[in-house]
């Protein structure tokens, strides 16, 4: 079998945690190779003439050269994704040729889709292509989180549920427990809306794992996780249609 072919990528953002996100999403993509961060316009440029870039994530509001003026000064851009938190450029954006849109919070889900809108175009031009399983990758998906002095890979699939300990998380999984530093809120806009549901402000569950369910709590693997009344309506909803 072939390789999978891998397409160089660039982050140019000025917040450290933004690109730690992207990082963190490009990594679980095969095919996708980081080949640096940038935290300003200035040395995008820089970058983009040293090396090849086939995909560039791209934020808007950065000091001294926009995200928008970046790529009004390239004669040949590679294939851009723009990372924001505004809404309000993406009419402008999609005039400059961008592939795509992402208003952050960005969701791996989310991410992976215009991943994967962004590089079909590329494909074809290869003289022989290698044909990329999503539902494969989307599978295997997993994050690194910091536990001590060394990085710990979660396997999505694996997860049971998460909970919040104030400035840590505890996420628990079939094969034990991590508790690493993390925001429940930010771990939460990292995982796929289609496997994962808050139902707490204090925990985070994944879908598949649920055993059974009263609108008050949630039961896996003998561990009961409680509804909260802000979320109650709309986990009851989203599991009801389970049951359809």
């Amino acid at each position: 079998m072939e390789p999978i072919k891998r397409y160089n990528c660039l982050i140019v953002d000025d917040e450290p945690p933004a690109r730690e996100v992207l990082r963190r999403y490009i990594m679980q993509i095969p095919m996708l190779n980081l080949i640096a961060e940038c935290g300003n316009a200035v040395q995008a440029i820089s970058m983009l003439k040293q090396h090849h870039v086939d995909l560039m994530f791209l934020d808007i509001q950065m000091p001294q050269i926009t995200g928008l003026d970046l790529i009004t000064t390239l004669s040949n851009p590679p294939k851009i994704i723009l990372t924001t938190a505004f809404e309000q450029y993406a009419v402008k954006a999609f005039e400059l040729d961008v592939r795509d849109y992402l208003v952050k919070p960005i969701r791996f889900d989310r991410f992976m889709k215009a991943v994967f809108k962004a590089l079909p175009d590329q494909s074809v031009r290869n003289e022989n292509p290698t044909p990329v399983n999503t539902q494969n990758i989307a599978d295997s998906a997993f994050l690194y989180f910091r536990v001590d002095r060394k990085m710990v890979k979660v396997i999505l699939e694996d997860i049971l549920y998460i909970e919040s300990l104030k400035d840590y998380v505890k996420i628990y999984t079939t094969k034990g427990s991590v508790i690493t530093k993390y925001a429940i809120s930010s771990l939460e806009s990292m995982l796929p809306a289609v496997s994962f549901i808050r139902v707490h402000r204090s925990y985070l569950v994944a879908l598949g794992k649920i055993d059974s369910y009263t609108s008050d709590e949630i039961k896996i693997s003998n561990n009961v996780i409680p509804i909260g009344k802000l979320y109650r309506m709309q986990v009851l909803n989203i599991l009801a249609q389970g049951n359809g």
